[in-house]
């Protein structure tokens, strides 16, 4: 697909992944429709670019149906809105549990339900899922970001098959840890010098050219870690003999310990 000229629906355009994406687009001709919850911020970026905004928060049902109906005609889906962090499942609530599967897997289901259909009509169209190497190896104290990640994954392989036909290209972006954007950003722990990391940048152009190429699915990683990342689904015992021979359990435990500590003081 030829993106330049087409309009692409961003969610989760506020984070700071989302932005990146939107000036992306915008410096290769594909004009954004920007959408999350935080409005300021949104405002700005609309502004900055000058395209349109729309707040919503695409897990209630109202905010849901206007967004897809005030999008108007798109031509590619960039589900990139999620949430992420440590969550051990013992500390885990039910509502986070609610909120993980509600952001990470129902909202993107359902949006790619509505543009599919409307791109259909359209004669074409491009949906691309923002997962995460999380989404194909197991990480410590991750469970729910990690088995949300997975199910959107696995539901965007599923659905490019249905969809060929169509004319409907899907693809699925599975980056490392971004240091410059998302969870890694707002950690009280610092990742560990050895960690493999990526740019926002380099997410954001894997972004184009899955849609460009209509690749399948991008892993955005260093490429000693794309191959232990393949080689991991030979066996689940191998990522967890590496999570303990890198100490990645150690390392994510004391990110939660911090976030409990800080969730107490600002309690307090």
């Amino acid at each position: 697909m030829r993106p330049t000229g087409k309009t692409a629906l961003v969610t989760g355009a506020t984070g700071g992944l989302g932005q990146v994406i939107a000036h992306t687009f915008t410096a290769r001709g594909v004009r954004p429709v920007l959408t999350g919850r935080n409005s300021d911020t949104l405002t700005r970026l609309a502004d900055e670019l000058d395209c349109p905004a729309i707040t919503a928060d695409i897990t209630a049902d109202g905010d849901f149906a206007a967004l897809m109906q005030q999008a108007g005609p798109i031509d590619i889906l960039v589900a990139n809105a999620g949430i992420s962090g440590p969550v051990s499942l013992a500390d885990a609530t039910l509502e986070e549990i609610d909120a993980f599967v509600a952001v990470n897997l129902r909202a993107p289901m359902r949006m790619a339900r509505i543009a599919a259909e409307q791109m259909a009509r359209q004669g074409g169209g491009h949906i691309v899922f923002m997962s995460s190497l999380g989404g194909r190896i197991p990480l410590p104290r991750m469970s729910l970001y990690c088995s949300t990640k997975h199910g959107l994954r696995g539901f965007a392989h599923a659905i490019r098959a249905d969809l060929a036909s169509h004319g409907i290209g899907v693809s699925v972006i599975c980056p490392t840890f971004v240091r410059d954007a998302g969870m890694v950003t707002r950690q009280p722990v610092p990742l560990p010098p050895w960690a493999p990391t990526c740019t926002a940048q380099q997410v954001a152009d894997a972004v184009y050219r899955a849609i460009v190429t209509n690749t399948a699915e991008i892993l955005v990683a260093p490429w000693y870690l794309r191959q232990i990342t393949r080689l991991s689904g030979l066996s689940p015992a191998i990522p967890a003999g590496i999570n303990r021979l890198t100490r990645l359990d150690r390392h994510a435990e004391a990110i939660t310990d911090g976030l409990a500590r800080r969730q107490t003081s600002h309690i307090l």
